[in-house]
């Protein structure tokens, strides 16, 4: 028989404590994020659909950026057991610097579109954290406005080679002045990926108002009231060079780009110079004996061609013909801090992050972004001291089986 007795209020009162109110909303409501997907729901929830859709979705049916997050999930961790590893050190050196953690974020478009604080929001993020920011091209702050938010830290610069090849070397010019320490050279835009539901949605930049925008607006009015309350939305590193925003993005891309343009951007550049978009093992190999100093395997988020070479089924036989020789990136469908130490495991140097950022800024902001980076920073060390490893360094190709799904058909 189980003995009984009636509860003693000191017993009560010792077991139950009531946890102090939250007042601030936005601090609520990023607490309660505890993954990537929990801040890209809160997003959906505060941003208008055509600037969340334009951010969430990808070229065509989508199926590049599905097999890319499909990818990460198909693996398997193996771990070390009664191997002690309660001291996890996440740092790395990465381009001839060094990085708190082993994922910077990525470049990308049109950011104060999303949310107000855009680049700088997370320029400054990652000056907190201590890892690289990337600015676009196409990005809604200036190279100077980002060096201003991130004056300590590692500064990234995606190039486009646009038409008007006199425009792209005097952003090189520039970031090379403020400092910048790394050209991310972007190939796989020849022309624009056909982004369905941007073009279902009547989306453009600027945005324009129809009856739909106006419906989907009204429940979100601290959305509009940021964008109608601060500078206007615009490529700040090209607004001096004429023409409307559709001009511009026409202009940044081009059919053109070659081997020669390479070839005289790496003369003008005084730091590393990375290769971004690499789909192909023959490419990374040619790049690398080019004298380029990294690539980062990509297909721009799923944005560009659907149906592209998922990058992480592509890093292991990469990194085993050109690893020793250069530094090699991966990019597409990271959405946890696992995804990240998988690829690490098998070569990868670094990552990058798009959407999952973009997702944080959505949710809140500038501490959005802080809140994006601590998630991963949390699912990091929680997995790499699950697999029982201390350091990056430790990290192996053993640690990880990639578990089939797509297999290509054998060619006769």
């Amino acid at each position: 028989m189980v003995q009984r007795q009636l509860p003693r209020p000191s017993e009560i009162f010792e077991l139950m404590q009531f946890k102090k109110p939250e007042l601030n909303a936005k601090k609520r409501r990023l607490d309660a994020a505890l993954t990537i997907a929990d801040l890209r729901t809160i997003a959906k929830r505060r941003t208008p659909k055509a600037a969340f859709d334009y951010t969430d979705g990808a070229a065509e049916a989508e199926l590049s950026l599905t097999r890319a997050r499909q990818a990460f999930a198909d693996i398997e961790f193996h771990p070390d057991i009664l191997k002690p590893a309660a001291n996890v050190d996440t740092s790395t050196e990465i381009l001839g610097g060094s990085s708190a953690m082993p994922f910077g974020i990525a470049p990308t478009g049109f950011t104060r579109l999303m949310q107000t604080e855009g680049e700088i929001a997370g320029a400054s993020a990652a000056a907190a954290a201590g890892i690289p920011f990337s600015l676009s091209t196409l990005g809604t702050s200036s190279i100077e406005d980002v060096k201003h938010a991130n004056p300590r830290g590692r500064n990234w610069f995606q190039l486009y080679v646009m038409r008007d090849r006199s425009i792209s070397y005097g952003l090189v010019e520039r970031a090379a002045k403020a400092g910048y320490d790394t050209l991310l050279f972007t190939v796989d835009t020849p022309i624009a990926g056909a982004r369905l539901r941007d073009k279902r949605n009547g989306f453009s930049i600027p945005p324009q108002l129809s009856a739909s925008t106006i419906a989907n607006a009204i429940p979100r009015p601290w959305w509009w009231y940021d964008f109608l309350t601060t500078p206007k939305l615009e490529f700040a590193s090209l607004k001096t060079t004429g023409g409307t925003v559709g001009d511009l993005v026409d202009a940044a891309m081009d059919p053109t780009i070659s081997f020669e343009d390479l070839e005289i951007i790496r003369e003008m550049w005084p730091g590393k110079l990375v290769v971004k978009g690499v789909q192909n093992l023959p490419q990374a190999v040619d790049l690398i004996d080019r004298g380029v100093d990294g690539i980062v395997l990509s297909n721009h988020g799923g944005r560009q061609l659907d149906r592209a070479p998922i990058a992480f089924h592509l890093l292991p036989q990469v990194v085993r013909e050109v690893g020793k020789d250069a530094t090699v990136m991966i990019d597409t469908g990271i959405m946890n801090g696992a995804d990240i130490v998988a690829s690490v495991a098998l070569g990868a140097k670094f990552t990058l992050i798009g959407r999952a950022y973009l997702y944080g800024l959505m949710a809140g902001g500038r501490e959005g972004v802080d809140r994006a980076i601590a998630i991963l920073r949390s699912e990091i060390e929680r997995t790499m001291t699950l697999l029982g490893v201390s350091s990056l360094d430790e990290l192996e190709p053993r640690h990880i089986t990639q578990l089939q799904r797509l297999t290509p058909i054998a060619r006769d």
